[in-house]
């Protein structure tokens, strides 16, 4: 039997796999008493924020999929629907566990923690080591594992810009499955865990500034780098209206995103949601103004890229400043990214979709302001207040996380691209390549 036949039936072994181990471990929960802290309210909100964080994946996929040239629509949309899946399994075999399971050093979970969901139906509130810290103490923890389910899902969909119209689709499955273990399940630790080192380092992320967008950013860099450049790089985006229906699902499914991750339907959750729409406004009108500014026509494209980096930079900090910072926050993102973009076009390097500049640089503009603007009157989970108010141990805090995130996502990456592409090569044929991915890895046409 040939190589390519044997790689071919892993798949089929795998889901075999997956069958045997449902038999065995059903995760049928225990009889317990009813714990007094859970909230209805909390888990009505909870379950509202879970389904609006999974819509901004189809909502990625139109975004993306109306950038890209008309031969590679399908594809490139796939990319992000086919996370849904492969993740989704992927989360609850081991990835939770990785997540949120029982600390290993400040570093990674224990992956038997929450072998295929063993102990979430009737488990307690995730605590620290001892038990002083609780996380999402008010909802069940099947209801706090299922809503990051939804982030870890949308981290890798994100990655799939850079490297648009060039990567074979069953490497790509590889390189995603790597990359949820290897580098977002880490990340999620360090920094959500009550006893990950970043968490225990002083880091705030609100809802996945290093976690979602600097891992994606750097991810994405990473794979322009090592795929290089498209053949053909000219072209017409396929549809924009393909770009602004997607641009709307997203801001909406952020909503959730961002409000949710107070993880309670409480005051936190207004307040991020009211920091999330200023900081998406302000920045959508900053890209068109600074593009206006250098004697650009206000675009359609523009808008809504500036409205996602605006979404991108709040995220970690949108429940720990206030409504007017936010402004700000959109703003000054939108004018670094936009500057990132021009500088990216002055290069060789082929980021289809400029993620790294839009997404990447994004999530480091939001990480940073954060550590200016934070305020312990806005959330008392705070210890230390942002620079501007005088203190400037969260702010170097934070510069040092996002030095050490930055070094880790990118080298990483990097290391999990060349193992991927070894075992399956990443790169499409040149003949690929010129009859579109859609036809070419699918069998489909738009």
């Amino acid at each position: 039997m040939s190589m390519t036949r044997r790689l071919a039936l892993i798949p089929f072994v795998i889901l075999l796999a997956i069958i045997v181990l449902s038999l065995f471990f059903p995760s049928l929960p225990k009889p317990v008493k009813p714990n007094p802290e859970i909230n209805g309210a909390d888990i009505a909100w909870m379950l509202c924020a879970t389904g609006l964080v999974l819509i901004m994946t189809p909502g990625l996929a139109f975004f993306y999929g109306g950038m890209v040239s008309k031969k590679n629509v399908l594809s490139t949309m796939l990319q992000s629907f086919i996370c849904m899946s492969i993740i989704s399994v992927l989360w609850v075999l081991v990835g939770f566990s990785l997540a949120f399971g029982k600390s290993i050093g400040g570093i990674i979970g224990d992956p038997s923690t929450f072998f295929m969901m063993k102990g979430v139906i009737e488990g307690g509130p995730i605590t620290s080591a001892d038990g002083t810290i609780k996380l999402a103490s008010t909802i069940p923890v099947v209801l706090f594992a299922f809503y990051q389910l939804k982030f870890a899902i949308i981290t890798p969909a994100l990655i799939t810009g850079a490297f648009a119209e060039r990567i074979k689709f069953t490497s790509y499955i590889l390189f995603i499955v790597l990359f949820s273990v290897f580098i977002y399940s880490p990340l999620a630790h360090a920094t959500w865990h009550p006893d990950g080192i970043l968490s225990r380092f002083g880091v705030l992320d609100f809802a996945g500034g290093t976690v979602v967008h600097m891992s994606a950013g750097w991810a994405a860099l990473a794979s322009a780098i090592y795929l290089k450049g498209r053949n053909e790089t000219n072209h017409n985006p396929a549809r924009i209206t393909y770009v602004m229906l997607g641009t709307g699902l997203l801001w909406f499914g952020w909503l959730g995103f961002n409000a949710g991750s107070a993880l309670g339907a409480n005051t936190l959750a207004a307040t991020a949601l009211a920091t999330t729409t200023c900081a998406s406004a302000a920045a959508a009108f900053a890209w068109i103004i600074f593009d206006a500014v250098r004697g650009r026509k206000p675009s359609a494209m523009g808008t809504c890229i500036g409205a996602v980096v605006g979404l991108v930079a709040i995220t970690p900090a949108a429940g720990f400043i206030s409504i007017p910072h936010a402004l700000t926050v959109g703003i000054v993102s939108a004018i670094v990214s936009n500057l990132m973009v021009e500088w990216r076009t002055k290069t060789s390097l082929d980021d289809t979709l400029d993620v790294f500049p839009c997404h990447g640089v994004g999530g480091i503009s939001g990480m940073l302001l954060t550590g200016v603007f934070a305020h312990k009157s806005i959330n008392p989970s705070v210890v230390n207040n942002g620079l501007i108010f005088g203190e400037t141990k969260l702010f170097f805090v934070h510069l040092i996380a996002v030095i050490g995130v930055s070094i880790f996502a990118f080298g990483g990456s990097y290391i999990l691209l060349r193992i991927t592409d070894w075992l399956s090569p990443l790169r499409v044929t040149d003949e690929e390549e010129r009859d579109g991915l859609d036809w070419s890895q699918h069998g489909e046409k738009l």
